[in-house]
C-alpha cells in the first residue's frame, strides 16, 4: 500500500527558500494559527499534481512565487517535489517548477510533458481532473448543499463520462436531423401517392359536370322569365299607388306649414316671458344678497348699542351704590367729629375743676423755712431708715405703672379691634349683597344662553342639512345637465338613431310577439363601472335586434331592403349557437364572467341565452394588469377585458378602449332622455327651495351675536363674582383673626387687671410699714405743726397730681383713637368721591356713544325694511310672472302636441311614400340586376322590342338609384318587351302573392340544387394525360430521396447508440459502486447500523441527463430532506459521499482541509475514528484542522507557524504522536499502534 513520504517546497507561496514538509505518517494533522500557511501545504500538493493557478487561489502562475503577492518576489522560480513510496518501497519523485508563466514537469528528475506527467500520476491512482485525493476548504459544505443536477456533474467528472458529453450531444443532434429528414420525405411520398390517384379521377368527373351545367342553364332560363313577368306586373301596381300617396302628402305639408308658423310665434312669446322671469329672479337674488349683507350689520349695531346701554345701566347702579356708601361714610365721620369735640370739651372742664380744687387747698398748713428744713432732714432720715422698704415700694410702683400703661394700651387696642371688626363686617355684608345680585344675573343669563344654544343648534343643523343637500343637488344637476349636453352634442347621431328606432318600431308593429328590440335596451350592466367593458365585449352586437327565429330575421331583412333602411344585425334566439359556460372561470381570482355582470330586463328573461352567446366565456377584470395576467399567464389563454375597455383575445390580439367606445357606452345612460329632463326640473325646483333656506342664516347670525354678547357679559359677571368671593374669603379670615385677637386680648386684660390689683395690695403693705417708720421719725414734727401724721400734709397734694395724670392719659388715648379713625374715614370718603367722579365721567361718555350707535342702528333698520319691502314686491311679481309662464307653456305644449300629431300624419305619409318608392326602386333594381345577370350569364332571352345589348353593364346599387344615369337605365329597360311564350301558362296565370312566392321558391330550390351539385363537382381537367406523366416522374424522385434518408437515419442511430452505451457504462459503473459503498461508509461514520445513506437517479435509463438524489437517515431520526439536517449531520453525510466516491478511484493518500469545521465533539470523535480506520485499511490521511479533539488522535502533527520580516513566511514543526498513548476511549487502538 503506497503512501506520500514528504514534500519538498522551494519559494512556493508562504514557504521561503527550500523546506521539507514531512515525513508523513498514516494519519497526519496539519495545525497552526489562521494565516500561518496551513492551506498552502494543500496548495503545494495541488500544484505538484498539475492543478491550474485558478484552483490554487491566485490569478496568475507567477503569483505562486514567494513574495510575489506584495510585488517583491524572493526568486524567479518556485518548485514543489512530492516523494511517493510505492508498494515495494520504491520511491517516485514528482516535481513541478514554474518560472514566470511557464511550468516544467519532472518524474524522477526526468523532464516530461504534462500529459505524460498526469499519466504517471494516474498509474499510482491520482486522477487530477477527478480530484480524487484533495478536498479543499469548504468543499464538504458545498457537497452537502449540492442540488441533484450538481451531483450528476460531479459523478460525470469522477466517472469520466462527462468527456463523452459533447460527442453524445453532437450524435443526438445528427440523429434528430436525420429523423426529421426521413419524416419529411415520408410525407412527400404520401402526397405524391395521393396526387397520382387523383389524376385518374379527373376524366370521369368532367363528363358528369357538363351534363349538370346544361340542365342548370335551362332551369335558370325558366326562373328568369318567371321573375321578369311578375316583376313587371308589380312595377305597374306600385307606380299607381305612388302617385296617390304623393298627392296626399303634398296636401298635409301645406296644412303643417300653417301650424308651424303658429308654434313659432308662441315659442317666441314664451321665450320673452321666460327672459323676464329670469330677470325677476336675478333681481330677487340681488335684493336677497343686499338683505343678507344689511341684516348682519343691523344686528351687529343693535347688539353693540345694547351692550353700551347695559354698561351705562351698570355704571348708574354702581354710582347709586357709591352715593349710599358716601352718605353713610359722611354720617359716620360726623359722629366721630362730634365725639371728638365732646371729648375735648370734657377735658377742658376737668382741667378747670382741678385748678379750682388746688386753689381751695391753698389755705391749709403753711410751713416755716426752718420747718421745711427739718422736714427735709427728717425725710432724709426716714429714707435712710426705710431704704429697703422704699426700694421695694419704688419697684412695685414702677411695675404697677408699667402694667397700667400696658393695660391702657390693650384697652385702646381692644377698641380698635372692635371698630375693625365692625368695619369688616360691613364690607362682608356689602360683598354678600353684590354676590347675590350677580348670581341671580348669572343664572338668568345661563338660562337665556341655553335657549339660544338650542335655537342655534336647530338652525345650524337645518342649514347644514340644506347645504349638504344643496351640494348633492348641484352635483346631481351637473351630471344630468352633462348627460343632456352630451345628448345635444350627439344630435346628428341621435337623428340617425331616431330613424333606426322608427324602423324598429315598424318591425315591432309588423311582428309584435317575435321582435323583442335592441340588445342594449333589453339588458343593463349591474354597475356603471362595467359599462365600458360590457360595451367592448358586445361590440357590433350591442345594437343588434333580438328576434325569436331565423325566419323572422329573414322577413325583417327583406323589410329593411324594401324600406331602403340602414343595415341591421339580427340575433335569432332559435338559431344562434350558444356554447356552454366554463363554470371553473367563476373561481378565477380578480375576475368575473361578463355574463354575470349583465342583468336582463324583467320583461325579457329569455335574453339570457342571447347574452351568453354574445359574451361567451369572456372575463371582466378590475385592472389592466389583472386582465393581461389572467389572459396570457395561465395554463390556457382566456379572453379578458379591463374596466377601461382594453380587450385581450385568445389569439394574442389586444384592442384598447377609445373615445368612440366611451361614447357608445353612454347608450346605457341615455336610454330615457325624458326621465333626465324630469329629473332636471325636479332638481331645479328643489335647488330654488334650498336657496330660500339660506335666508335663515341671518337669523342664525343674529342669535349667534346675541349669544356671544351674553357669553361676554356672563364671563365678566363670573369674573366679578369670583373676585367678590375671593375678597370675601380674606374678609372672613380677617374677622376670624380679629375676633381671635380680641379674645386673647380680653384674657390678657383680665390677667393684667388681676396683676395690678395684687401689686397694689403688696405696695399698700410696704407703704404701711414705711408709714409706721415715718410716723416714728415725724412724731415730734407732726405734733409741732399740728397734724396727725406727715401723710396728712402730703396726701391732698399728691392725690390731686395723680388724678390729674390719670385723666390726662385717658384723654390722650381717646383723642388719639378718634383722630386716627377720623383720618381713615376721611381718606375712604375722598377715595369714594374720586371713584364716583370717574363713574359719572364714564356714564357721560357711554351715553354719548349710545346716542351715536342709536342713529346708526336706525339708519340700518330703515335700509333693511326698504330692502324687505322691495323683496316682497319682487316676489309678488315673480309669482304672477311664473303663473303667466306656466300658462304660456301649457298653451305651447298643447299647440306642439297638435303639431306633432300633424307631423306624425305627414311623416307617416312620407314614410309610406318612401316605402312605396323604395319598393318600386327595388323592383326596378331587381329587374335590372336580373337582366344584367342574364346578359353576363348569356341566357337566351327572346325580346319582341329592344335587345339585350341595350342593358347597361353597370351594377346599380341602392344608394345610386336616384342618379340621372340610373334613371336612364331604368327608362331604357322599361321600353323592352319580352317574349314570354316559352314560359309555362300556369306560371303566368298566378295572381296571389303567396302562390307566386311559393312557385318562385320552388324554382329557386331547383336551380340552387343544381348549383350545389355543380359547386360540389370538380371542373374537368383538360391536361390529365400530361399531368399523369409529371406525377409519375415526381413520385419516382420522392421514393429515391426517402430511401436515402432512411439509410442515413439508421447509420446515425447506430453511432449514437454506441456513444450512449459507452457513456452509460462509465457513469453506471461509478454510480452503482458509490451507491453500494456509501451506505456502509455512512454507518461506519455514524457508528450506528440504523443509519442509512441512499443515492437514487431521477432518470434510471440515462442518469447523466437528470439529477441524482442523495438522502440520509440519521440515527434516531425519521427520514428528512438533506436541507432539514443539522450542520453536523450534513457534514457527516457529505464526508460519506466523499469517501464513497474516493473508493471508486482510490488514491494512495487523501488530503482534507478543515472538514471538521461544522462538527461538534461527538461527531469529531466519530470522524477521527473513521479516519484512523481508513488510514490503516486503505489510504494515507492528511487533514488540516484547528480542533484539538481532532488532531489529538492523529499519528503525527505538522505545526505551521508564521514569521515576519519584510514579508510573512511559514515554518514547520513535526511531532510524532505514536509514542504517546491516547485517552481511555481509544487506548486499545493506541496500544495496537505501539
Amino acid at each position: 500500500m503506497g503512501f506520500l513520504k514528504q514534500l519538498d517546497v522551494e519559494n512556493f507561496k508562504s514557504w521561503r527558500g527550500k523546506q521539507t514538509i514531512g515525513p508523513f505518517k498514516r494519519f497526519n494533522c496539519i495545525i497552526g494559527t489562521n494565516g500561518s500557511g496551513k492551506s498552502n501545504v494543500m496548495d503545494a500538493l495541488g500544484f505538484v499534481m498539475g492543478e491550474r493557478a485558478v484552483n490554487l487561489r491566485v490569478k496568475h502562475t507567477r503569483d505562486l512565487i514567494h513574495g510575489a503577492h506584495i510585488g517583491k518576489p524572493s526568486s524567479t522560480f518556485a518548485s514543489v517535489s512530492m516523494i511517493y513510496c510505492g508498494d515495494n518501497d520504491e520511491e517516485i519523485i514528482f516535481s513541478r517548477c514554474i518560472s514566470g508563466e511557464s511550468s516544467e514537469y519532472r518524474v524522477n528528475g526526468r523532464q516530461v510533458t504534462l500529459a505524460k506527467y498526469t499519466g504517471e500520476l494516474e498509474k499510482i491512482g491520482i486522477v487530477v481532473k477527478a480530484k480524487n485525493c484533495l478536498v479543499y476548504q469548504g468543499a464538504v459544505e458545498s457537497i452537502a448543499m449540492m442540488n441533484a443536477k450538481e451531483r450528476t456533474k460531479m459523478f460525470e467528472r469522477i466517472s469520466s463520462s462527462g468527456e463523452l458529453s459533447a460527442e453524445y450531444d453532437a450524435k443526438l443532434v445528427a440523429l434528430q436531423k436525420a429523423k426529421e429528414d426521413t419524416q419529411f420525405h415520408f410525407n412527400r411520398k404520401k402526397a405524391a401517392t395521393a396526387e397520382k390517384k387523383q389524376v385518374f379521377k379527373d376524366k370521369t368527373e368532367a363528363e358528369k359536370y357538363q351534363a349538370l351545367v346544361d340542365e342548370h342553364r335551362e332551369d335558370k332560363l325558366q326562373l328568369t322569365l318567371f321573375q321578369l313577368f311578375h316583376n313587371e306586373k308589380k312595377i305597374d301596381a306600385q307606380s299607381e299607388s305612388l302617385r296617390d300617396m304623393q298627392d296626399a302628402a303634398a296636401q298635409q305639408k301645406n296644412s303643417l306649414d300653417v301650424y308651424e308658423q303658429t308654434v313659432k310665434g308662441q315659442k317666441k312669446e314664451h321665450g320673452r316671458m321666460n327672459r323676464e322671469l329670469q330677470q325677476l329672479e336675478k333681481e330677487i337674488r340681488s335684493q336677497e344678497q343686499i338683505l343678507n349683507q344689511q341684516r348682519p350689520q343691523y344686528i351687529k349695531a343693535k347688539v353693540n348699542t345694547s351692550h353700551h346701554e347695559q354698561k351705562v345701566e351698570e355704571a348708574r347702579r354702581s354710582l347709586q351704590k357709591n352715593q349710599s356708601q358716601q352718605a353713610k361714610k359722611e354720617q359716620e365721620l360726623q359722629e366721630l367729629r362730634s365725639e371728638l369735640a365732646e371729648l375735648e370739651k370734657t377735658w377742658k372742664a376737668s382741667e378747670r375743676q382741678l385748678e379750682e380744687e388746688a386753689a381751695q387747698r391753698g389755705d391749709g398748713v403753711q410751713l416755716e423755712e426752718y420747718q421745711v428744713k427739718i422736714r427735709d432732714e427728717l425725710k432724709e432720715l426716714a429714707r435712710k431708715k426705710g431704704a429697703v422698704l422704699n426700694q421695694s415700694a419704688e419697684k412695685l410702683h414702677w411695675e404697677v405703672k408699667a402694667d397700667c400703661e400696658k393695660l391702657q394700651f390693650d384697652l385702646r387696642r381692644k377698641s380698635e379691634i372692635q371698630a375693625n371688626i365692625k368695619h369688616t363686617q360691613t364690607r362682608l355684608e356689602d360683598f354678600s349683597r353684590r354676590a347675590e345680585k350677580l348670581e341671580e344675573f348669572v343664572n338668568t343669563t345661563r338660562k337665556g344662553l341655553e335657549e339660544q344654544r338650542q335655537q342655534e343648534e336647530q338652525l345650524a343643523e337645518e342649514l347644514a342639512r340644506g347645504r349638504v343637500r344643496m351640494e348633492e343637488v348641484n352635483e346631481e344637476l351637473a351630471q344630468v345637465l352633462t348627460k343632456l349636453q352630451n345628448a345635444r352634442l350627439d344630435s346628428q347621431e341621435n337623428r340617425r338613431q331616431q330613424r333606426r328606432d322608427e324602423v324598429l318600431e315598424s318591425l315591432r308593429r309588423l311582428y309584435p310577439d317575435t321582435v323583442y328590440g335592441r340588445l342594449v335596451d333589453l339588458c343593463q350592466p349591474i354597475h356603471k363601472k362595467y359599462q365600458v367593458a360590457v360595451t367592448k365585449v358586445f361590440g357590433k352586437n350591442m345594437n343588434a335586434i333580438v328576434v325569436t327565429s331565423a325566419k323572422v330575421a329573414h322577413d325583417c331583412i327583406r323589410f329593411l331592403k324594401e324600406e331602403r333602411a340602414e343595415p341591421e344585425t339580427f340575433l335569432p334566439i332559435d338559431y344562434i349557437d350558444v356554447r356552454p359556460l366554463n363554470e371553473r372561470l367563476r373561481e378565477v381570482q380578480g375576475a368575473k364572467l361578463v355574463v354575470d355582470v349583465v342583468q336582463c330586463a324583467q320583461s325579457a328573461p329569455q335574453l339570457k341565452r342571447v347574452i351568453q352567446y354574445v359574451c361567451g366565456n369572456s372575463l371582466v377584470c378590475e385592472t389592466l394588469k389583472d386582465a393581461r395576467r389572467i389572459a396570457f399567464d395561465g395554463p390556457e389563454r382566456l379572453q379578458t377585458v379591463a374596466l377601461d375597455g382594453t380587450l385581450f383575445r385568445k389569439s394574442g390580439v389586444i384592442s384598447g378602449g377609445s373615445l368612440d367606445l366611451r361614447s357608445k357606452a353612454r347608450r346605457w345612460e341615455e336610454k330615457d332622455m325624458n326621465k333626465l329632463k324630469e329629473e332636471k326640473d325636479q332638481l331645479s325646483s328643489e335647488l330654488r327651495a334650498l336657496m330660500k333656506l339660506k335666508r335663515k342664516e341671518v337669523d342664525l347670525k343674529q342669535i349667534m351675536a346675541q349669544s356671544q354678547g351674553n357669553q361676554t357679559r356672563l364671563k365678566y359677571s363670573n369674573s366679578e363674582l369670583d373676585s367678590i368671593r375671593k375678597k370675601s374669603i380674606p374678609a372672613c379670615q380677617e374677622i376670624s383673626k380679629l375676633r381671635s385677637e380680641l379674645s386673647n386680648l380680653e384674657a390678657q386684660i383680665e390677667i393684667q387687671t388681676e396683676s395690678v390689683e395684687l401689686k397694689d395690695n403688696q405696695m399698700k403693705a410696704v407703704r404701711d410699714k414705711i408709714n409706721q417708720l415715718e410716723d416714728v421719725v415725724f412724731a415730734d414734727f407732726c405734733t409741732e405743726i399740728g397734724v396727725a401724721d406727715i401723710r396728712e400734709y402730703e396726701q391732698d397734694y399728691l392725690r390731686m397730681q395723680q388724678e390729674l395724670e390719670k385723666k390726662r392719659l385717658q384723654f390722650e388715648s381717646q383723642h388719639t383713637r378718634l383722630s386716627t379713625q377720623i383720618e381713615y374715614e376721611q381718606a375712604q370718603l375722598e377715595k369714594l368721591v374720586k371713584q364716583m367722579k370717574k363713574i359719572e365721567e364714564t356714564i357721560r361718555k357711554e351715553e354719548n356713544v349710545v346716542i351715536s350707535l342709536k342713529e346708526v342702528e336706525d339708519r340700518l333698520l330703515i335700509a333693511v325694511e326698504e330692502t324687505q319691502s322691495n323683496l316682497i314686491e319682487l316676489n309678488n311679481q315673480l309669482s304672477e310672472k311664473t303663473t303667466s309662464v306656466k300658462d304660456a307653456k301649457t298653451e305651447l305644449d298643447k299647440t306642439l302636441k297638435g303639431l306633432q300629431e300633424k307631423s306624425k300624419v305627414l311623416v307617416k305619409l312620407q314614410k309610406e311614400t318612401i316605402c312605396t318608392e323604395a319598393a318600386l326602386e327595388q323592383l326596378r333594381l331587381s329587374k335590372h340586376n336580373l337582366l344584367l345577370s342574364c346578359k353576363i350569364d348569356g341566357l337566351p332571352l327572346t325580346l319582341i322590342s329592344g335587345a339585350l345589348d341595350d342593358i347597361s353593364d353597370i351594377q346599380v346599387r341602392t344608394e345610386e338609384s336616384q342618379s340621372v344615369s340610373t334613371l336612364d337605365i331604368y327608362e331604357r329597360e322599361a321600353q323592352m318587351v319580352f317574349d314570354y311564350s316559352t314560359l309555362d301558362s300556369g306560371l303566368k296565370a298566378l295572381t296571389e302573392e303567396s302562390e307566386v312566392e311559393a312557385e318562385l321558391e320552388k324554382l329557386k330550390e331547383g336551380v340552387s340544387s343544381l348549383e350545389s351539385m355543380i359547386m360540389m363537382s370538380r371542373a374537368p381537367n383538360l391536361k390529365a394525360l400530361e399531368k399523369i406523366r409529371e406525377v409519375k416522374d415526381s413520385f419516382r424522385e420522392v421514393m429515391d430521396a426517402f430511401e436515402t434518408s432512411t439509410h442515413t437515419t439508421k447509420k446515425c442511430s447506430q453511432e449514437f447508440e454506441q456513444v450512449k452505451s459507452k457513456r452509460f457504462h462509465l457513469f453506471s459503473q461509478c454510480f452503482e459502486h458509490v451507491s453500494v459503498v456509501i451506505d456502509q461508509i455512512y454507518k461506519k461514520l455514524c457508528r450506528n447500523a440504523s443509519a442509512q445513506a441512499i443515492l437514487s437517479a431521477e432518470n434510471p435509463n440515462e442518469p447523466y441527463l437528470d439529477g441524482i438524489n442523495y438522502n440520509c437517515v440519521a440515527p434516531g431520526k425519521r427520514f428528512m430532506a438533506m436541507d432539514n439536517l443539522s450542520g453536523g449531520e450534513k457534514a457527516i453525510a457529505a464526508l460519506a459521499l466523499v469517501f464513497a466516491i474516493h473508493s471508486f478511484r482510490p488514491a494512495p493518500f487523501f488530503v482534507l482541509d478543515e472538514v471538521d469545521a461544522a462538527l461538534d465533539n461527538t461527531n469529531i470523535g466519530k470522524v477521527t475514528g473513521f479516519f484512523r480506520m481508513m488510514s490503516r485499511e486503505s489510504c494515507q490521511i492528511i487533514v488540516i484542522s484547528l480542533k484539538e479533539e481532532f488532531y489529538s488522535r492523529a499519528d503525527a502533527l505538522l505545526g505551521v507557524y508564521s514569521m515576519f520580516d519584510e514579508c510573512m513566511f511559514s515554518r514547520l514543526l513535526t511531532l510524532d504522536l505514536t509514542p504517546y498513548p491516547l485517552n481511555e476511549e481509544t487506548a486499545t487502538d493506541r496500544e495496537k499502534d505501539k
